[in-house]
């Protein structure tokens, strides 16, 4: 096995044009680490099991096998699908995009790259990567321990992924109470819904102390979405839009995947369902499913509706604040569409709890 320093990763790159793997390597070499170059996607398959890199820069097309098929083939193997892909491509199409992501990519670069922003991202997957087998290699040890230690272990699983949201917010330009605010808000909403006959049988007590808990780390996938996506003040593009969705998709993986190594608990697999559907729509016009309706789970629901108040009453860098009576004002115009009425009515009935 590929010996590697905490410091110094190995990087398989894969193009078939000699000139492009060298000012990768180069680019690589100058990043302080090591490198391995294929010219096809088979050539690259060998590689990979003999050398275990760390990560992947991904031509497309390729002779032999063609960068999707060499992604679609690691991501389906659970012992190599962990490992990071960038494709870099001269396919810029939203559709090269998106494909991109749905055969398991982790991000898209287009040609002609910029050797700063292959840095940056490269960096920022090698990072993700390494806390994530962090985490995998924690919660593998969570099972050999004590009953104490699994309650103060489950704890700290928390902070790190509470550490984990609190970097997207910060990358998001949220305001620095927004997890907290997020999180108050939901737990507000749910002891109301306690008194409705809709879902006085489905809020528990233990459902509220949950979804405090859950709600924010609701946008923990946008550590995938590149900065210039997340900070951008105008509208963003149809291309970045599709960026920008997959965050549900990958965050709700991202917790599945902690909670599959974890003994069950309400905290996790609300998590998952909350960073998978919170972007759905009442009436189904939401990603990434298309989900409608209460098909959408209640959690979601919830977070969806507090979520958008809460991003209405904070001010931005084109905007102020709204106050919590314009914020619901303009939230009542999508009840039907985005939000479920009853749900809705519940909000503004309670809105003056609201941080």
């Amino acid at each position: 096995m590929e010996q590697q320093t905490k410091n110094k990763s190995l990087i398989l790159i894969v193009d078939d044009v000699e000139i492009n793997r060298f000012l990768l390597g180069n680019i690589i070499e100058d990043m302080g680490h090591e490198y391995v170059m294929a010219e096809n996607g088979l050539e690259a398959l060998h590689i990979f099991h003999e050398r275990n890199p760390r990560l992947v820069l991904l031509d497309i097309s390729m002779p032999e096998m063609d960068g999707y098929e060499f992604c679609k083939i690691i991501k389906a193997n659970p012992h190599t699908r962990d490992v990071p892909v960038i494709f870099i491509s001269a396919h810029d199409a939203a559709s090269a995009i998106v494909k991109g992501f749905n055969m398991g990519g982790d991000d898209y670069i287009t040609k002609p790259f910029i050797p700063e922003v292959v840095k940056a991202r490269v960096k920022m997957h090698l990072g993700f990567y390494a806390a994530h087998n962090e985490l995998k290699e924690h919660n593998r040890k969570l099972h050999a321990s004590v009953n104490e230690q699994l309650q103060q272990m489950e704890l700290e699983k928390k902070s790190v992924l509470y550490g984990l949201a609190n970097v997207v917010r910060k990358n998001s330009c949220y305001a620095e109470l927004h997890m907290e605010k997020l999180g108050y808000n939901c737990r507000v909403l749910a002891q109301a819904m306690q008194f409705s006959p809709h879902y006085e049988r489905v809020v528990s007590d233990t459902y509220i102390e949950t979804i405090e808990l859950a709600a924010p780390l609701c946008d923990v996938g946008n550590v995938t979405v590149p900065m210039e996506i997340l900070q951008k003040d105008g509208l963003l593009t149809e291309q970045e839009m599709e960026i920008m969705k997959t965050h549900t998709t990958f965050g709700g993986q991202l917790l599945q995947d902690i909670a599959n190594c974890s003994d069950y608990n309400d905290f996790m697999m609300m998590s998952v369902e909350i960073a998978q559907n919170h972007h759905e729509n009442w009436d189904g016009s939401g990603y990434p499913a298309g989900k409608a309706g209460n098909e959408i789970p209640l959690s979601a629901q919830i977070v969806a509706l507090i979520s958008a108040y809460c991003a209405l009453t904070e001010p931005r860098k084109y905007r102020e604040a709204y106050s919590k009576e314009e914020a619901l004002d303009i939230l009542e115009k999508d009840v039907g569409v985005k939000f479920s009425e009853h749900l809705f009515r519940i909000c503004r009935k309670v809105s003056r709890q609201f941080r």
